[in-house]
Formats: structure tokens, sequence, C-alpha cells
């Protein structure tokens, strides 16, 4: 279980395509923290580490994942968003993530507004029916708060904080993004059937 708090960015050392999958090798200070075992969000996806050392991290990723998420185009020098798992007594500061990504969307927009930053994010219905003003949102493991959504996507408000630790500062049109929906609209949405 995450909170969408990136604890930090890394860069993607290596990937080793197989028929499986990939072996994903990332770059990052946070990998001290990593045993086997362990699990860590990749840009939202909870992948477990198969090997780490002072420098970095190893960890499989399956053909799902490949499918469902945006770690599949991923190439040699890539940012990532990182977090580590939520530990019992550790603050909830963002919302319950749970890092199994629900599918990916482009960003159509980014602009200025005063300090912050305003990303459009088209997303398809199918996930949208989850998506609520003011309501909660993962995008590439970043919790967010939905500032508006409308019948084609909705858009989230970067502080300069999260422009600064998070690889979402540099968001361009047309980049894909991971999203994971609030995961208690998912559980009203099946009590109600």
């Amino acid at each position: 279980m995450f909170t969408g708090l990136v604890a930090g960015t890394g860069a993607v050392e290596s990937l080793e395509r197989g028929d499986d999958g990939v072996r994903l090798r990332v770059r990052t200070g946070l990998a001290g923290e990593l045993s086997p075992g362990d699990s860590i969000a990749v840009n939202g996806v909870c992948l477990t580490a198969v090997h780490s050392d002072d420098h970095g991290f190893s960890a499989d990723v399956m053909e799902e994942t490949l499918r469902r998420s945006s770690l599949g185009p991923l190439a040699e020098g890539d940012e990532v968003n990182l977090e580590l798992p939520l530990r019992a007594g550790d603050r909830l500061g963002g919302h319950m993530v749970q890092g199994h990504v629900d599918g990916t969307a482009s960003v159509e927009a980014v602009s200025e507004d005063g300090f912050a930053r305003v990303v459009r994010i088209g997303a398809p219905p199918g996930l949208l029916r989850y998506v609520v003003e003011k309501g909660s949102i993962a995008v590439d493991g970043v919790s967010l708060t939905v500032a508006a959504v409308d019948g084609d996507g909705f858009e989230v408000s970067l502080i300069p904080e999260t422009l600064e630790r998070t690889t979402l500062g540099a968001a361009t049109p047309g980049q894909v993004v991971n999203l994971e929906v609030d995961v208690l609209a998912k559980y009203v949405e099946k009590l109600r059937v």
C-alpha cells in the first residue's frame, strides 16, 4: 500500500527484454532501503525488487503490467517516480494507492496558473466514471486532487513542490501517464450492483 507521496525519482539504467517480460534496473539513492522481495512503486506501478545495492535496484515486469501501464515504452535514461510502501504508523498524507494501475492516458495540455501548473489529461470513459472533482487520483504514482473533470478528461493543478520532486514537472502534451483511480469508488460501484 502506498500514499502517492513520491519519495524521489530514479533513472532507468537498463531494460533487459525477454520473451516473458522485462528486467528493469533503476538507479536511485532509495535502493539502500530495499531488500529482495520488497515492494516499490515505479511511476505508480507496484513492483517487487529482485536485487538491490547501494546504487539501484532491479525488478521484473510481466507482460500484463507492460500492456496496462506506461512502463513498456520506457528507455534507458528515462526518469521515473519512486515511492516506498507505507509503514504501519506512518502519516497518510496523500490517499490510499495500491500500485495497481488501472490504465494509461495522455497529457493533452499544460498551462501556468500563478505558481501552479495545470495539467489536462484525456482519459477513457471507463476510468473517467471514477473521477470526481476534488477527489483523489494517482498520476504516474503521484497523489493529486482533481481540479476539474468533464466527459473527455480531467485537470490537476500541481504545486511547485510536486513540479520539483516528481517527473510531472516535465509533463508535455502527448506524454502517456499511468492512472490509478480511487479504489473506494470502484468498491462503491461494485456494492451497488
